[in-house]
């Protein structure tokens, strides 16, 4: 049974970064595609970013993309989220998520993700 806990959250100012990290028990970790998907106060779960589960592809929500970079290493059983030049509408508990590789849902959608971590609070203040 895999389990993931995510770690690296805190307070930062606009403009600053953080880097996050996904780190997973059990070894069928890399069959997995991960995701980082947020919820800030009041709102939805909303997709932020994943990676597939060879680490070769990498997908953006438009609200991150050039700013946010998902990465994995399979050896250390990891996904990284690098948040850069961070915005006060980046602030929410981020959860890292998974799904095994032979479900056939959106990588997207944040319904496709059946793993979950127990969330990091990343606060950005203005």
């Amino acid at each position: 049974q895999v389990q993931l806990a995510e770690s690296g959250g805190g307070l930062v100012q606009a403009g600053g970064s953080l880097r996050l990290s996904c780190a997973a028990s059990g070894r069928a970790f890399s069959s997995y595609n991960v995701g980082w998907i947020r919820q800030a106060p009041g709102k939805g779960r909303e997709f932020v970013a994943a990676v597939n589960w060879r680490g070769g592809s990498t997908f953006y929500a438009d609200s991150v993309k050039g700013r946010f970079s998902v990465s994995r290493d399979n050896a250390k059983n990891t996904v990284y989220l690098q948040m850069n030049s961070l915005k006060t509408e980046d602030t929410a508990v981020y959860y890292c998520a998974g799904f095994l590789r032979t479900n056939s849902g959106s990588i997207y959608s944040t319904g496709s993700y059946d793993l979950w971590g127990q969330g990091t609070q990343v606060t950005v203040s203005s």
